[in-house]
């Protein structure tokens, strides 16, 4: 299909939305469409991303019930990252077969159960094996959302609205991360995990019942060799490529400070109690805000310049939880956030743009890298705790941040040069 046709056919189809239809059907439809959504993509966020994290904040305990060291523990977390990552694999291959709504939902209530048989669960190994399942059955969720956002939306809102469901994951992470912790210190830790995939079901069933049908998506040929294909391409489009590594980096990061400052933090000077550390994760609400506002701003100014900017940020929020006066570590940690969730959704959304192909699979190869970092960084962060304490952590994840500082300056240069090329 030709460009020219591909814009007519996108015309149509916003069209029928009720986009090319005069300004004031375009505003209206714009804001309700935004707003419903905002509400649906928040519930399912909450559901997939609280049930991701929700054993993060209580990873000293856990290790503790089971004679674990920091680096054991940890796989608690990095295991379900593992199963994210592995699956998305599949997912970048298959995803033209996969019903968006049907498949996520099955993903976020499968995991609601797998959270609540954690907490009956007197086997570390078998926590691990659930948290493996828990991460595969998740996998579907933030990449066939994300190809539903750029399905279903208009270019020129896309950034936007990735940014809207970004925040809903920070919400969502924040919510089970207070209620598990709170639970922990005041009955247990499975007791936590019991009653938060409880509503974790509750949420995911709602999500099943008011998610609207895709309208707009394309169905393509799946299968083994498509699967092949997807790798080629995450291959040979070298700007993807760059934009792999950045999410690769950036999530392990994330993923390696929030696992191990409650060791920091439960232990003197500090001896802060399991309550007190899971509300340290309401700087997750700095990054609800730069989620949004940095998708927006890179819908304005460009994706490269404003991920720069985004991680320039997450590097100074690192650096100053190297002070030792708490009140540091916390605006460290709010900084930290605001810079990583800022610059995951501009990259996220500069993916969508780059490739003009299938979006879902685009989207799984970008979440596949995301999910990949995030379970090797994560626990590599736990050695470098060992044998250097937190600067460890901070040096490990500062060398990661200057890294992608360097790739996305490169990056930018060559889509500017392009885009002069071409005018």
């Amino acid at each position: 299909m030709t460009n020219t046709a591909e814009s007519i056919q996108l015309k149509a189809g916003y069209r029928e939305k009720g986009l090319l239809s005069g300004k004031s059907r375009v505003y209206k439809n714009r804001f309700a469409g935004l707003l419903a959504n905002a509400v649906y993509y928040f519930l399912g966020s909450m559901a997939a991303f609280g049930a991701e994290y929700c054993v993060q904040p209580i990873i000293p305990v856990i290790a503790s019930s089971f004679g674990l060291n920091a680096v054991q523990g940890s796989l608690a977390v990095s295991l379900g990252l593992v199963g994210m990552s592995a699956a998305m694999l599949l997912i970048a291959g298959l995803a033209p077969r996969f019903d968006r709504k049907l498949a996520t939902a099955v993903g976020l209530i499968g995991a609601a159960i797998l959270t609540i048989m954690i907490g009956f669960s007197g086997s570390f190994e078998a926590i691990l094996g659930m948290r493996l399942i828990q991460g595969l059955l998740l996998a579907a969720f933030p990449s066939l959302i994300i190809a539903y956002i750029n399905e279903e939306f208009e270019p020129f809102n896309v950034g936007t609205v990735i940014g809207i469901y970004i925040s809903g994951t920070t919400v969502g992470g924040l919510f089970g991360r207070l209620v598990v912790s709170a639970i922990t210190d005041f009955v247990s830790w499975r007791m936590g995990l019991i009653v938060i995939g409880i509503l974790y079901l509750a949420v995911g069933i709602a999500f099943f019942m008011l998610l609207p049908k895709p309208k707009y998506q394309r169905q393509r040929q799946s299968g083994g060799l498509q699967l092949i294909k997807t790798f080629h391409t995450a291959l040979a489009n070298k700007k993807l490529l760059w934009i792999y590594l950045v999410a690769f980096l950036i999530m392990g990061s994330f993923v390696a400070v929030f696992n191990f400052i409650s060791y920091v933090l439960l232990a003197p000077p500090y001896s802060l109690s399991q309550t007190v550390v899971g509300l340290l994760f309401v700087v997750y609400l700095f990054g609800t805000f730069s989620s949004t506002y940095m998708g927006r701003l890179s819908d304005q100014h460009g994706n490269g310049r404003v991920l720069i900017l985004g991680l320039l940020i997450m590097l100074t929020g690192g650096l100053l939880t190297l002070l030792q006066p708490l009140v540091f570590k916390f605006i460290g940690l709010a900084i930290f956030t605001f810079g990583m969730l800022g610059s995951h959704s501009v990259a996220c959304g500069w993916v969508g743009k780059l490739n003009q192909g299938d979006k879902a699979q685009s989207s799984s190869m970008y979440m596949f890298f995301y999910y990949a970092g995030a379970s090797s960084l994560g626990t590599l962060g736990g050695v470098f705790l060992e044998s250097y304490g937190w600067s460890g952590v901070i040096g490990m994840v500062a060398t990661a941040v200057i890294i992608c500082l360097l790739v996305v300056v490169r990056l930018e240069l060559s889509v500017s040069q392009h885009l002069l090329w071409h005018h």
